[in-house]
């Protein structure tokens, strides 16, 4: 398949700019594979579609507060560095993207809050890449927490606000280390995985770090030369066992968001089950792709030609899945990172 093959027109007024409340009440499109039927529900009725002996595997990713605001020595020229992934711990040293970047370069200084925190550039990765050590010693994410914005996706062009730093985050967000939101995760409430959990279904908690790459323009018109960037990941040994019985039990294994999907696809024994890991992953899943672990899909409404929306092509047919999106968009479903949900059977 090509890039091409990826794009639809999306009239602007669909893109949701904040979540629906409560969360749960969000628009679900159910797309049936066996007889390409779809049908319109609420994501409170996904409980209809579970049974017991399932499990849902969900991303407990936690969002950092990674948007911050400095000023350049001498000049106190407002930069913005948007704080990507952490390479050292011990010394404090990131990966980041700074705006402008024309005025930052190597052995430059910004600081933030009042002159308490400062960081140093110490090399260039791309044109707006930068890597920086920063003076902070101790619980760095406590600081950033205190004096960072909520990284919404660029789409929505407004400034967070207080409210985003609850709202762009699922309710069972747990280990910090992702600059983007497991989206489809959004949409769960604490009351819905109890009830959930009253029917039978287990939780299979794993970790994918969501880093800028989900947002990243696929530049190559033949997929095979796309290059994803590497995400943290982890399968605890927990988790892989209630994802194994269940496939042992033939029951079904929901997978909640591509996150968590890749998570598992990059976890793969030869014989069809999920082992134990932790470590980075690049996996680009696109059409055609044998999906290993996962029955059922829970995803948003993604961006024309992302590597999102390339995976959700290849779970539910590249056909099928474009004229869900027609469908969808004559429909006024809300699409993107604070839209309405998707149901794959």
């Amino acid at each position: 398949m090509k890039l091409s093959d990826f794009r639809y027109p999306l009239p602007r007024n669909l893109i949701a700019k904040k979540p629906v409340h409560p969360r749960d009440q969000a628009q679900m499109m159910v797309l049936n594979r066996a007889d390409e039927s779809m049908v319109d529900r609420k994501f409170r009725d996904l409980t209809d579609y579970v049974s017991k002996g399932d499990c849902l595997v969900i991303n407990e990713t936690k969002v950092f507060q990674a948007r911050l605001f400095g000023k350049k020595e001498k000049t106190n020229a407002r930069i913005e560095v948007f704080l990507l992934r952490e390479l050292n711990a011990e010394e404090n040293i990131w990966d980041v993207i700074v705006d402008p970047a024309r005025k930052v370069r190597i052995g430059n200084k910004i600081f933030f809050d009042d002159g308490k925190l400062w960081c140093e550039v110490i090399d260039n990765t791309t044109s707006r890449g930068r890597t920086v050590r920063f003076n902070h010693k101790g619980d760095f994410f406590k600081i950033i927490e205190r004096i960072g914005l909520t990284p919404l996706p660029y789409y929505i062009k407004r400034e967070p606000t207080q409210r985003d730093k609850e709202h762009y985050q699922t309710v069972y967000a747990r280990v910090l280390g992702a600059v983007a939101a497991p989206t489809a995760g959004l949409h769960f409430t604490k009351q819905l995985l109890r009830r959930m959990q009253a029917k039978g279904v287990k939780l299979a908690p794993v970790i994918l770090h969501v880093g800028l790459g989900s947002f990243r323009a696929v530049e190559v018109e033949d997929l095979t030369k796309h290059k994803m960037d590497s995400e943290y990941f982890e399968i605890p040994e927990e988790s892989a066992h209630v994802i194994n019985k269940t496939i042992d039990n033939r029951h079904n294994v929901f997978v909640i968001g591509t996150s968590s999907c890749r998570a598992v696809e990059s976890s793969v024994t030869a014989d069809g089950h999920v082992k134990p890991a932790k470590g980075w992953t690049d996996k680009f899943i696109f059409p055609p792709y044998d999906f290993k672990v996962t029955d059922r899909l829970v995803t948003n409404f993604h961006l024309p030609e992302s590597t999102l929306l390339m995976l959700v092509s290849a779970f539910a047919g590249h056909d099928f899945l474009m004229r869900s999106y027609k469908r969808g968009i004559k429909e006024g479903y809300r699409f993107y990172s604070y839209g309405d949900a998707m149901l794959i059977l």
